[in-house]
């Protein structure tokens, strides 16, 4: 199957065909940071981290651009409030959300660029736009001319006349159009401000992205994403403000669902968020990874407990064959992911039916688990080993292989168990070879004392830490 997205700009799935062939750019609309992340922050970051997974596992070099908004009201609100300058309260949660996407296991962009280091780009667009008749400045303001782009409103399908007044600068009688929007704010008392040959002042929200995205990716690029939300205004008045300024701009338009409570967005102005620095204290990284992953990027995702408990109880099933299954023929690599595993991701990255072939082979795994006894060890090793491959390879494209440092820590101490059980588990089998059947009783005992309980199976002795299931 060829490698299709569906487009919001065409309404429809198309086949992906990049501007440069081998290649793939993307530019994603990353954090306005003004406080702390919460999952519905983090869902976007995290879906097109699977999205750039699986271009480069489809074989294509991937550059990814991430932005930050480090300068806006809110942040400059927010500021004000916690009583510090608006530069340290931007770092502070800027420092966050990237822990929040590394915890997650997203690999980091090609380039994650502030918006206040492009003030340069930002004039240099301005001047083209004002220069093409799109653009006019009033008293230290800059507005972009929506009348002037004949386009505007299709990538959101709204009809220009009935769109209210652009809402960040809701009342202002000096723009020729109340929809016209803010391209750069003049300076207000006590506010951050950069000089430009139209006075003082700041960027307009809209206007970083598209001085960023051409920065990085050229006047053209293959794929820009962000949240639902983000569809109007902020990407439909990049789109014009980009095309009116003579590029092309993204090829496709991609945006991923929200996560809801009780129906509605997550959000801080709602007061409905659930903060990342709080699900961590209850739930690995990898199982909010395959919660927030586990949906169809366009989907909304109902959070509850209960959900994420489902999660991580699916995701304990996949870890468990992987553990058992490597306890029986060693350690095994990625290999490839099945070919109904590859058709789901590219028919507009079905995260759920590629799940449902990932769980269809540990269910395989199990099987064989369960028949593989010293006369069928043989017959089974191959493929079993086989199977493994195959869930490590998906497990790996959906980035489920992360390993935080407080995970590796645990990770090294397991090896440090394993390797003394299976010290120990030699001592009682060669006890009850020599028929010293106290002596194994007694290994056997020490060892559920410190919390192993083994199990005598005709393939051999299995251990786990605790009661089990």
């Amino acid at each position: 199957m060829t490698l299709r997205f569906y487009d919001t700009a065409t309404r429809s799935v198309r086949d992906f065909v990049p501007i440069e062939a081998g290649r793939a750019s993307v530019y994603l609309c990353g954090a306005t940071v003004q406080s702390a992340p919460h999952i519905g922050h983090l869902r976007s970051g995290l879906n097109f981290d699977i999205l750039n997974r699986w271009l480069a596992y489809r074989g294509y070099a991937v550059t990814f651009v991430r932005n930050v908004t480090d300068i806006d009201d809110k942040i400059i609100a927010k500021a004000a409030e916690a009583g510090r300058p608006w530069w340290a309260h931007a770092t502070i949660y800027e420092r966050e959300f990237r822990q929040g996407y590394e915890m997650l296991g997203c690999a980091p962009p090609t380039i994650e660029p502030r918006a206040t280091g492009h003030i340069p780009e930002m004039i240099v667009l301005m001047q083209e736009l004002i220069a093409r008749g799109h653009a006019y400045d009033v008293d230290g303001d800059v507005y972009f001319d929506v009348s002037s782009f004949a386009a505007y409103g299709s990538l959101s399908g709204q009809r220009p006349d009935s769109m209210q007044p652009a809402g960040d600068s809701v009342g202002d009688s000096r723009k020729r159009d109340p929809r016209d929007f803010a391209l750069w704010k003049s300076a207000k008392p006590a506010e951050p401000s950069w000089p430009t040959p139209w006075g003082d002042g700041r960027p307009g929200w809209h206007l970083e992205c598209s001085a960023m995205a051409g920065k990085y990716l050229g006047p053209a690029f293959d794929i820009h994403g962000g949240g639902l939300d983000l569809i109007f205004p902020h990407h439909e008045n990049e789109l014009a403000q980009s095309v009116s300024a003579g590029g092309e701009f993204a090829h496709y338009w991609m945006h991923n669902g929200w996560v809801t409570l009780a129906g509605e967005k997550m959000s801080k102005s709602l007061g409905n968020t659930v903060l990342i620095s709080e699900m961590i204290k209850r739930w690995r990284p990898v199982e909010l990874r395959y919660y927030l992953g586990s949906a169809h990027y366009r989907s909304a995702i109902e959070y509850s407990p209960g959900a994420l408990a489902d999660a991580a109880a699916s995701w304990g099933r996949v870890e468990r064959a992987l553990e058992n299954g490597e306890k029986l023929v060693g350690a095994v690599v990625p290999s490839e992911v099945p070919i109904d595993f590859a058709e789901a991701m590219d028919d507009d990255l079905s995260v759920p039916a590629a799940l449902a072939v990932l769980h269809g082979s540990v269910r395989a795994v199990n099987i064989i688990i369960e028949q593989y006894q010293p006369e069928t060890a043989g017959r089974l090793q191959d493929e079993l080993r086989a199977l493994l491959g195959q869930v490590h390879a998906m497990v790996s494209v959906l980035g489920l292989d992360l390993v935080a440092p407080a995970e590796q820590q645990s990770a090294d101490l397991t090896n440090t168990i394993n390797e003394l059980v299976g010290l120990t588990l030699a001592q009682r089998q060669a006890a009850r070879e020599r028929k010293d059947f106290k002596a194994a009783d007694d290994i056997r005992d020490s060892l559920a004392a410190a919390g192993i309980v083994v199990e005598d199976t005709p393939a051999g002795p299995r251990w786990q830490i605790g009661k089990g299931n």
